[in-house]
């Protein structure tokens, strides 16, 4: 059994910044691909960021230059860094990982609100 545990969602103003964790615990294995999700009301879940064991990043247009992920392997801690943070940013962020010859898992989702 696989757990992802998330923290960091909250408030913050337009322009402001919070940090997203993932960690994950349980049957772990070789943790391929970390990233993240998000769904905002009414609309699909889509990609924010991923990254792999190299560290290699593959980012959505909407948040290059803002957004960061990087990733703890010795931890299998994923995180994203979001940055001057907009009202479409609203949203619950999910935690994704796969690892090899398994389908992938997500977390519980962590919302995010941006307003001021």
């Amino acid at each position: 059994q696989v757990q992802l545990v998330e923290s960091g969602g909250g408030l913050v103003q337009p322009g402001g910044s919070l940090r997203l964790s993932c960690a994950a615990s349980g049957s772990i294995l070789g943790i391929n691909t970390m990233g993240w999700y998000r769904q905002a009301p009414g609309k699909e879940r889509e990609l924010v960021a991923l990254i792999s064991r190299s560290g290699t990043t593959n980012y959505a247009d909407s948040v290059k230059g803002r957004f960061t992920i990087s990733r703890d392997n010795t931890k299998d801690t994923v995180y994203l860094q979001m940055d001057t943070l907009k009202p479409e940013d609203a949203a619950v962020y999910y935690c994704y990982i796969q690892m090899t010859g398994r389908s992938g898992y997500w977390g519980q989702g962590t919302q995010v609100t941006v307003s001021s």
